[in-house]
């Protein structure tokens, strides 16, 4: 069943002289419980594409369709609640709250959201997480790949739609980098989840069901 589904997406950025073009129109679609890596080099499109399909920033034209919903035929209001529920992003720096523990900021899009949190699903997490014992530490008590862990986390902790990870093993050693990896992985496998990663690493990429390649804001190859 198609999840996503991107038509003709182009992002322009300035314009005469200082004009830009991110994204030249761009289309493709992604199964549910599909892993997809889009790879490409530094400038070549791919951190505006996944912006664009998280809703994080606007097209100057194209749709993007996530589970049959035009994203950008909400409001800035709605879509914010959308991408809230329906989007988990994960970033190459953390972006955890300093001030709150590792539970806390994994149920924090909950919290945001004034919803319940499922104490149940909660340990499940921590336990696939491999973050029990570190429940009620704060980020800086933690190391770079207990950090990003914890970023997966409340990524996934309201169950969406849909995973965009931007370089989520760019700030991370060899080995730190492998057990994301694996992690994405095993969410995908087990959870069933679905994740969009975009990377420059093409071992990285590798480990995804389909590879599309970027350069100059054009999809040039599908592996």
């Amino acid at each position: 069943m198609e999840i996503l589904r991107v038509e003709n997406l182009t992002k322009i950025y300035g314009k005469d002289t200082t004009k830009v073009i991110a994204l030249d129109n761009v289309s493709f679609s992604v199964e549910k419980g599909e892993f997809v890596a889009i790879v490409g080099a530094s400038g070549s499109g791919k951190s505006t594409l996944l912006h664009l399909l998280g809703g994080v920033d606007r097209p100057t034209s194209g749709k993007v369709y996530i589970d049959g919903k035009d994203i950008y035929d909400f409001n800035d209001d709605k879509l914010a609640i959308f991408r809230r529920r329906q989007v988990g992003l994960i970033y190459q720096f953390y972006n955890l709250i300093p001030i709150l523990n590792v539970e806390e900021n994994i149920t924090l899009p909950l919290s945001l959201d004034n919803r319940e949190v499922d104490q149940k699903a909660l340990d499940e997490m921590l336990k696939l997480l491999g973050l029990q014992n570190r429940r009620t530490h704060l980020p800086n008590e933690l190391s770079g790949g207990q950090q990003q862990r914890t970023s997966i986390g409340r990524a996934l902790i309201t169950n969406p739609t849909i995973i965009l990870a931007d370089e989520p093993t760019g700030n991370l050693d060899s080995k730190s980098s492998d057990e994301i990896v694996a992690l994405l992985k095993k969410s995908n496998k087990e959870l069933k989840q679905t994740i969009i990663m975009i990377t420059h690493n093409m071992e990285i990429a590798k480990c995804a069901d389909r590879i599309l390649k970027i350069e100059d804001g054009r999809i040039v190859e599908e592996v």
